[in-house]
Parts: C-alpha cells; structure tokens; sequence
C-alpha cells in the first residue's frame, strides 16, 4: 500500500546495475521500473525506446478490452432462420472458447450442444436440413502481418476467424501446450454443429444470415414453427464474461484468444474486426485512458508479429494506471497475471526450493512473459520486502541466446526487485 517505505532510484539503480553487464541478454536492453503508487520512474534506460515486446502486448490489448468492452461483457454466438424452412445459420461474433459440448478447453465456456437443443425446440417439427456458418465479421486476413511463417500452424496460434471452438484446437482433450489447431476452424464448428442438429457434414456450408424482418418476430418465441421468419434468432449461447476471458489470455499467453479479443476493441469503436481495425483501435484507446499512444505501435494483439513495437515505460504506465484503482475496470488485468513459480507461463521459473538465485521471487512476481526467436520479454508488478508495489518491463531485442539462457537473466531482475528495500 502507499504507506509502505518506497525504493529510491539510486537503491533500484545499484540493485539492477550489477544484473545488467551479461552479455546474454545482448546489448538491446531496454527497461522501465516505476513505483505502482505514484508513478514515479524508479529505473529507466531505453524506457522510451520503441521495442519488439513479444506477448507482452497482451498487457495492452487486456487493458484496451477491459476499457472498451468493460469485465462483464460476454461475446454471443446466435443461431438465425435461414432463407428456406429448416435451414439454420449459425453466427460468429468471435467467441473463442466456444465449446462443442462438455468437454471444453475453456471453463465456463458457452455449448453447441445446448445451441442445438434451443434450436430443435424453436423450430418444433420443422427439421433441420442445412446449417450456414456465417463468419463475416472478421473479414481477412486470417493471419497476422509481421508472423513466423509458421505460427498459425505451431501450436500456439490459429487462423483467426469470427467461429470457432475451443481456441481452434482439433482435440480439446489434448491438455498439452501447443496442441494442434484446425486450418478452417469456422467450417469445422459448423460440422460440429450440423452432427448435433443430426446432420451430415455434407450439410454444411457458408453464407451469410439474412437481416431480420422488422414485420416479423425477432425471436421464434412467438411464432409456430411454419412461420419463422428468415433471420428470427432461434437461440444463442454466450462466452465467459471478459474479465475471464482476460484472465485465459494472459495466464497462458493464449494468441488465438488475444486476437479475437483485439478484435472486440475494433467493434466497441466501429472500426472492422480485422488485424488493422483492431491494431488502430487499441492505439486510440490507449489514449483515451490518457496513455503515451505514440509510445504504441501496433500490428496485432497477440505479440506474435514482429512488426509490433511498444516502449517499457507504457508496459508500466498501464499496470501502474491498472493498480491505481481511477480506472476500476482496469484491475481485471491482475488475475491473469501469472505468479512466479506458481501458474502460467511462470509456473516452471522462478524456483521456490535450492539455492536458485530466482527463489526470492517466487510467488511475489506476477508477470506476462513474451518470447520470439532473439526477443525475451517480461512485464508485471512485484511486491518489495518492505512491501512496496512495483511495475517493470524488462524487453530485450536481438539476443544472442535462446530461452534457457535469456529467461533465467530477466528472472534475477525481478527477484532483485522482490528482494528489493532499495532505499
């Protein structure tokens, strides 16, 4: 709390100083601590230096969602009337943990099977006979300016697209990291939900769903079955409420569900829910929270382009303006975060045990990681041993080594802070 003693710059300065002559981390460091209470810069060099920030652009893009769309919202999938009697079109609004039943990769997640089973009840004795995927709200590309070639495909990222289920995984029973991920993940929950109506896949096609009919009745509530009108709504399910959303983000470092949440940034502001739209939302956003928006150069949300760059010192100024509690909705961010030694993409750093230099910051790190090839990044709050809450962002461009080498360095710098009086 702000009763707690604050670190110095100078006591900052001559804890991190000796953590900063490695060459493993190569000679594109730049960093931003600052005081999470007043704001006050407490270690800078190259803070406002225009950075690759890997997925600690999440950090931006939770904090750009969370203002846009507010910790409440939660994204629809809708089933409409088609243009023929026991046609039925299925809607996308970009909904990323839909799930096919009950077996779902994200908790709480909304159903194709409970879909389904409003659907047959809204259309009575009418039988299904065709389902129409309609993904039209994200219109392309499907893959990212400035990604690896191969990052669609890896694992760790998708296609993205308006329909999917289960973050685009082939097999959500498959708990791994990296599982495999479907190249038309729209037409493939379209097959799953023609199965549940007893279709065949034969059935499915894609379209888009007719307007609704000012004359006729918006929901099939109040009409029989021989008389639903093309575009009467005949069910719809609904996603986790955002801030959960936030939290599946950030926790795992989620791509798939940091685009598609970049993407609900772009329609709150009318923009098209596209890596553009969403890219030049998020930056207007940025300034509307009252943040440096020239300090954001944005390409995507999930981090995964190359193309992004962000300085360390708006990494702080969002965690710093999310801890300071004029902006409530903002704290949604902090759940997600993971904890050192404990969840996440932090669950297998920062050892708790042995005489690892890291231990001290176990469980008092909460942090977004980012990783590319020649790009390490860290991001987050810590709490000091006088108990000072702190934000910092550590981003390091063009490193000579991989992982096992980088990610142990950034680790010291944040254990420096936690054991950190500083004063």
């Amino acid at each position: 709390g702000a009763s707690a003693p604050a670190p110095t710059p100078d006591g900052v300065r001559a804890a991190l100083t000796p953590l900063l002559t490695s060459s493993v981390l190569g000679d594109e460091v730049n960093i931003s601590v600052v005081d999470a209470v007043t704001g006050e810069a407490l270690y800078e060099n190259g803070q406002d230096t225009p950075t690759v920030p890997a997925s600690t652009t999440k950090l931006v893009t939770a904090a750009t969602v969370l203002a846009a769309r507010g910790p409440a919202y939660r994204i629809p999938t809708r089933v409409v009337a088609g243009p023929n009697p026991g046609e039925v079109v299925i809607i996308g609004a970009g909904d990323p943990t839909l799930a096919v039943n009950a077996t779902a990769w994200y908790p709480g997640a909304g159903r194709l099977d409970r879909l389904a089973a409003q659907v047959k009840k809204a259309l009575g004795g009418t039988a299904p006979t065709k389902v129409i995927v309609d993904g039209s709200l994200f219109p392309g590309p499907n893959v990212g300016p400035g990604w690896d070639a191969d990052a669609h495909v890896g694992g760790f990222g998708a296609v993205i697209t308006a329909l999917m289920t289960d973050g685009a995984r082939i097999d959500p029973k498959d708990k791994s990291r990296g599982p495999e991920r479907s190249d038309k993940p729209a037409q493939a929950a379209g097959r799953s939900f023609a199965k549940l109506l007893d279709l065949p896949a034969s059935a499915v096609t894609e379209g888009k769903a007719p307007p609704s009919s000012p004359a006729s009745p918006t929901t099939a509530a109040s009409a029989s079955p021989a008389t639903i009108a093309a575009g009467t709504e005949l069910g719809r399910v609904h996603s986790p409420p955002m801030i959960r959303l936030v939290e599946f983000m950030l926790r795992e470092s989620d791509n798939v569900v940091a685009e598609t949440l970049a993407r609900q940034v772009a329609l709150a502001r009318n923009k098209p829910a596209s890596f553009e739209g969403a890219a030049v939302a998020m930056d207007e956003v940025v300034a509307e929270l009252g943040l440096p928006a020239a300090e954001s150069s944005l390409a995507d949300g999930s981090g995964l382009s190359r193309s992004n760059r962000v300085t360390p010192s708006l990494l702080t100024d969002v965690l710093a303006l999310a801890a300071k509690g004029t902006r409530p909705e903002l704290a949604g961010l902090f759940p997600g975060l993971p904890v050192a030694a404990w969840s996440g993409t932090l669950d297998d750093r920062f050892e708790r045990s042995g005489e690892r230099p890291t231990k001290a910051g176990a469980g008092v790190v909460r942090a977004k990681t980012g990783t590319l090839s020649g790009v390490h990044a860290i991001s987050g709050v810590v709490t000091t041993l006088d108990g000072r809450l702190l934000a910092f962002a550590v981003l390091a461009n063009k490193v000579p080594g991989g992982p096992d080498q980088a990610q142990p360095e950034l680790d010291r710098i944040a254990t420096a802070l936690a054991q950190c009086g500083c004063r």
